[in-house]
Parts: C-alpha cells; structure tokens; sequence
C-alpha cells in the first residue's frame, strides 16, 4: 500500500501523524553534502497533553507549534543538546511529532563528522543525537517550512505495516507519562531505547 501523501499527514493531529510518519526519508542539504536518514522513532505532543511545550500557553519559542501542520520546532534543552520536531496539526492548535530516532542512510561521512563518533549504530538513536547528526547546533530552523528549508521529507515506496509499529509510553518525559505516544519501527536497531 502506498502511504498517505505528505500534506495529507502533516494535516493531521499528532497522535495520528506520529506513526504515519515512520519509515519516511529525512533529508538534510548542508554545505558538506546531502544527509538522509528514514524515522524510525516518534512521540506525539499536543496543547492538552501536560508534556507538551504548547501545554497551556503560547510563547515566543513555541510560536511555531501552533502554525499549520508543515513547520519545523526546534528547541534547546538541558542546556545542552536540540531537538527537532514537526509541527502537525490545523493553526491555532500546538502540536508535533518529535523525531526521536532515525536509520541513517546515506551521508553517513558528514553525521560521524557532526556527531564526532564512528559508530553508526549511535548516530542518530535519539532526539540529540538526531539533531547533532543533521548538523543542528542552534534553533535558527525553528519556524521554517519544511520542505522549503534545508531540511526536507522523502515519502516512502511502501508504508510500514501497522503490524510493524509499537506503541508505548513516551520517554524522558515528567507528565502524562501514560500516554502511549511514542512509535517506532520494530526491532529497528537504529531506535532510542526498546
């Protein structure tokens, strides 16, 4: 079955959007060359879930939350390390999919640089580690459009089979710990944590 087309699915709340997501082809041009890796690892967030960023009110940093469905959210955490999400959903309500983890594919020489690792096992098994490969070092991306920024998504020939995708709580998260908003692709060695 062919999967859902990308408008389609970036339209769509995060809960639904979060798994449909798996198996598509990340793509970073960078001045180094062309990095592609496929999601394999996602958690939904949304404006009513007490994890979320967007959880209650609008900000400055989460502006871009709240835009239609087809926005980067990029952010700073524990002082250290950024994350990339994509923003879901209709404008007005603040939802994304974080990409937790994803498989890379192909500019693996330019993620081991960013990286700073030879590994490709841990290239990308996490949030972080996602960013740092893609070469993300500050929030400048934030609020661009994807697909018309350096960071674009590839469909997939086939989508990954339901059967194929766990479900399960999310991960380094205080709050709603019980939603089971996180998806990843089964026995994908590239995924955060199994």
């Amino acid at each position: 079955m062919k999967p859902k087309n990308l408008k389609e699915v970036l339209s769509m709340p995060a809960i639904e959007a979060a798994p449909l997501l798996l198996g598509w082809t990340l793509v970073r041009q960078t001045p180094k060359g062309v990095v592609k890796l496929k999601i394999v690892e996602t958690e939904a967030y949304h404006q009513d879930d007490e994890a979320s960023h967007s959880f209650k009110w609008r900000t400055a940093r989460t502006a871009p939350m709240f835009e239609t469905g087809g926005r980067l959210y990029v952010y700073f955490t524990y002082g250290m390390h950024y994350c990339i999400n994509i923003v879901v959903g209709s404008a007005g309500v603040g939802e994304a999919v974080l990409l937790r983890a994803a498989e890379p594919l192909s500019g693996i020489e330019i993620m081991k640089k960013n990286r700073g690792i030879a590994d490709i096992k841990n290239l990308a098994n996490g949030p972080a580690k996602l960013a740092q490969a893609l070469g993300i070092r500050n929030t400048a991306l934030s609020g661009t459009i994807l697909n018309k920024s350096s960071i674009y998504l590839q469909q997939p020939e086939m989508i990954v089979s339901p059967d194929d995708i766990v479900a399960g709580p999310r991960i380094g998260i205080k709050n709603a710990v019980d939603k089971p908003w996180r998806f990843y692709i089964k026995d994908n060695p590239s995924v955060s944590k199994l």
